[in-house]
């Protein structure tokens, strides 16, 4: 039984360059990596970069249920809000089952920020009266006069022949535009007059004031729209963000991967009276993925009453525009009255665009309502010294427990702060990794988890270190002493570093915010430890028990003999053959 064990621990002393090897060629790798990516830096939090996070918990109290549906639907909307703010760096994402943590940073004002995400959308279907494709997309689109739906992929509608209640919207708003430049900029006009005509039973002097009125704010608008355009991220964020229900706008939608623009009557229905819409698969057909809306009572008449009105006019204006937070994402046509409370719209949807569509119809908002937790404001200034106090603390506790393992180790603490400096930079290059890769960010609470790593991949060292002492102290030379000490330091330190990322997933488990960012890093950093002492530390140890200044026992090694107190080493004495005689009188001896 003993010889297969020499021989495997001979073995293992043989080869802990292949260790070596393995773990450098993988630093290697994702180091290259990191810089293959452009990532070379952990992305920051918003307590260290500066901006605004809102912590924001799910309410069940519409009707509707706390799943993973509703919540990416609510995710998906916030987002588009967010992103209304023009902030391209801005993050919304769901945490936990009810949780969604919205981060804008570069120091946006909460107040707009929390204006823009957790309230209910406004969803209106308003009479399209000009639309045309935007300057920045004009090459891409070729005018057209033709009223007849298209082949694009953007929605339409015309009654379908049978007598059922559900009206079919088949067909699309065209992507491209319905008329010239010139003759849209007549059509402009005219719309904008048509919409705002006096009414027959006012006085002569009401209607010249009403008229000149109705002129002077057709004509700004008409400016307005003809310099719209709607290519640019920035005007889309302002298009008619501050209209009224009741208002002439203009606003943005995005057809068929085409960017237009459009003048909007005011609103006709409002998206709360949209009882019920879903995407279906017309399998009976040739028209695919559509959508059905289900309105209540009081929408079935309005629905009706403007799809009749719609229907009286030519292209553009027969389509009615669906705007979810003042930017269209439906355009559809109608040539006859739908009635019912039914409606379908259809197209060349794909299954995501068509359920995407039946989701802001179905909601008008937000499927869930939110209750806000906490909203945090940091200022770049605040957050680049949070940054700098957080290093500062992480240096002096690794200059500390250099000083430590110097004093008590000695030559041994070589081993343990270059396995200190594999285990930093493992830890770096995987944070800029995991930014880009999850979205993870290094924030406060993460930093101190990475200072709390430091003792437990000291702690390791220690109790290995600990253990090759005890084995010197019996009387072993160094060779034999580090392999007898590794099995029983492993046990501990896997055992110990278990409870640590027991701890840590946890913490990550149950709680919100930027805590996890603290759990997170803590098990980050504990798993790295298991790696960097199997593959790095026990391998250098073995090869450094092979040096004279290790193996000899110098005094500035941290392996001494003498100054570990360790006892002679132990000879077996041949035991007498007859019966153990009796103490033996000292003289006699």
């Amino acid at each position: 039984m003993a010889a297969p064990k020499r021989g495997r621990s001979a073995s293992a002393q043989s080869k802990p360059g292949r260790s070596l090897a393995l773990i450098l060629i993988a630093i290697v790798a994702l180091t290259g990596g990191m810089f293959a990516s452009g990532h070379t830096t952990p992305r920051l939090g918003i307590d260290l970069a500066g901006g605004t996070s809102i912590t924001l918990q799910a309410k069940a109290d519409q009707g509707s249920a706390i799943n993973k549906a509703n919540m990416d639907t609510a995710v998906d909307i916030m987002n588009r809000r967010v992103n209304g703010l023009g902030v391209s760096e801005a993050e919304v994402q769901t945490q936990g089952t009810s949780n969604i943590i919205v981060n804008i940073p570069k120091g946006t004002n909460s107040e707009e920020a929390r204006q823009q995400v957790g309230t209910t959308a406004k969803l209106y279907f308003r009479p399209v009266l000009a639309s045309e494709a935007s300057a920045g997309a004009a090459s891409s689109a070729s005018p057209s006069a033709s009223s007849s739906g298209s082949s694009s992929a953007s929605p339409s509608a015309s009654p379908s022949s049978s007598a059922s209640a559900s009206e079919k919207a088949t067909g699309s708003s065209s992507a491209s535009p319905s008329s010239s430049a010139t003759s849209q900029g007549r059509a402009v006009t005219d719309a904008l007059k048509a919409d705002s005509t006096p009414s027959a039973s006012a006085s002569p002097s009401a209607d010249a004031s009403a008229s000149a009125s109705a002129s002077a704010a057709a004509s700004k608008l008409e400016a307005q729209y003809t310099a719209l355009d709607c290519s640019k991220a920035a005007q889309r964020a302002t298009a008619g963000k501050t209209a009224k229900p009741t208002d002439t706008t203009i606003a943005c939608g995005k057809i068929s991967g085409v960017w237009y623009k459009y003048v909007l009557g005011p609103a006709a229905v409002d998206g709360t009276e949209v009882k019920k819409a879903q995407a279906i698969y017309d399998t009976q057909g040739a028209s695919g993925w559509q959508v059905q809306m289900t309105f209540t009572g009081t929408g079935s008449k309005k629905f009706a009453d403007v799809t009749g009105e719609l229907a009286k006019n030519s292209q553009p204006q027969n389509e009615f525009g669906i705007v979810l937070d003042g930017e269209v994402v439906s355009s559809p046509y109608v040539s006859q009255s739908i009635i019912g409370g039914q409606a379908e719209i259809s197209g060349s949807f794909t299954q995501e665009e068509a359920q995407s569509l039946a989701n802001v119809l179905s909601y008008g908002a937000l499927p869930l309502s939110f209750k806000e937790q906490s909203v945090t404001t940091v200022t770049a200034a605040l957050g680049g010294e949070q940054l700098h106090a957080g290093l500062l603390a992480g240096a002096i506790g690794l200059a500390l427990v250099v000083i430590y393992l110097v004093v008590y180790y000695r030559g041994l603490s070589l081993v343990a702060i270059a396995s200190l400096l594999v285990s930093a930079v493992l830890t770096y290059v995987l944070m800029a990794l995991l930014g880009p890769a999850i979205g993870f960010a290094l924030n406060l609470p993460a930093v101190c988890g990475a200072i709390v790593a430091i003792g437990i991949t000291a702690d390791s060292f220690i109790v290995f270190f600990e253990r090759i002492r005890d084995e010197i102290r019996e009387g072993r030379t160094l060779r034999p002493a580090v392999e007898r000490a590794w099995p029983r330091a492993r046990r501990t330190i896997l055992v110990s570093d278990f409870v640590s990322f027991l701890a840590a997933a946890v913490l990550f488990i149950v709680t919100v915010g930027k805590v996890q960012g603290f759990a997170f890093t803590l098990g980050l950093t504990t798993v790295l430890d298991v790696v960097v002492v199997f593959f790095f530390t026990k391998p250098l140890m073995t090869i450094l028990a092979r040096r004279q200044f290790f193996a000899g026992g110098h005094k500035w090694s941290g392996l001494d003999p003498k100054g570990l107190g360790a006892k002679p080493p132990l000879r077996r004495t041949r035991r007498p053959a007859g019966p153990v005689a009796g103490p033996v009188d000292p003289k006699e001896a």
